[in-house]
């Protein structure tokens, strides 16, 4: 199935290659700058009834535009970025259906196993999702954190996978190596992903084409979503109509 997507920049709705996000705005490449708000997204994701769907702030300066989503589709977004057990519930109460976190649950390239426990009790499992966007490195794929620019020492694996399932309801993971670069999935990922979920899970990076939504759909075993970003025409892009997601959908649904 096909999952949306609103990835905020300073206050701007825009697709970038993730793996240039850095502190320097001169490193980060953009693909795309929307003409419109964060909100038009969320409300054309609501009346094609998507759900699903993650709000993402790289950064400061998003919150306004974060939040405007939200209203306009509430619970029917997750939101990331920044987000801790300070100020989880905040975005639940402000429309978000979960919370997605990734690195206040990561410290020193470490798992805080009391922080994430923080985060069960203030929230539940249920509205609580784990981002565990990776790089390849030595053959193995390793969670990065602060805009994927640090390496944890948490590699990918089905016992780790299976251990964080434990502590929420659902995963993000971003290939931040082909992120934004709009050339193909990564199928060893994916592959890997599909034999080891068991919860619903969301992977987004390089899709190209309609025919990568069907790949993951193979790959993933039926169990891992996909969100375009750069390739999609509402987003600048010339590889994917929004319009054969939708149908996409609708098929699978009815199957």
């Amino acid at each position: 199935m096909f999952r949306p997507c609103i990835d905020l920049h300073e206050g701007k709705v825009k697709q970038l290659v993730g793996g240039t996000l850095s502190d320097d705005p001169g490193r980060v490449k953009t693909n795309f700058v929307a003409e419109h708000s964060a909100a038009w997204y969320a409300e054309l994701y609501k009346k094609d009834n998507l759900h699903g769907g993650h709000v993402i702030m790289l950064g400061s300066g998003n919150e306004n535009e974060a939040q405007a989503a939200l209203r306009a589709y509430p619970g029917g977004l997750q939101i990331g970025g920044g987000i801790n057990a300070q100020n989880a519930r905040e975005w639940l109460d402000a429309g978000a259906s979960h919370v997605v976190v990734t690195s206040w649950v990561f410290r020193d390239g470490k798992v805080d196993w009391e922080r994430l426990k923080q985060l069960n009790e203030t929230l539940g499992k249920d509205r609580l999702v784990i981002d565990l966007s990776c790089r390849r490195r030595d053959n193995n794929y390793f969670v990065v954190t602060d805009r994927w620019q640090k390496f944890t020492e948490v590699k990918l694996s089905a016992e780790t996978v299976r251990e964080f399932s434990e502590w929420c309801s659902e995963f993000l993971i971003h290939a931040v190596d082909v992120e934004g670069l709009c050339r193909g999935i990564d199928q060893e990922l994916v592959s890997h992903l599909g034999e080891w979920v068991t919860i619903p899970t969301t992977y987004a990076g390089g899709a190209a084409s309609l025919s990568d939504l069907e790949l993951v759909t193979r790959l993933g075993r039926g169990k891992i979503d996909l969100t375009i970003g750069s390739a999609l025409d509402i987003f600048g892009g010339t590889g994917v109509r929004y319009e054969d997601l939708i149908e996409f959908n609708r098929r699978w649904s009815n199957q």
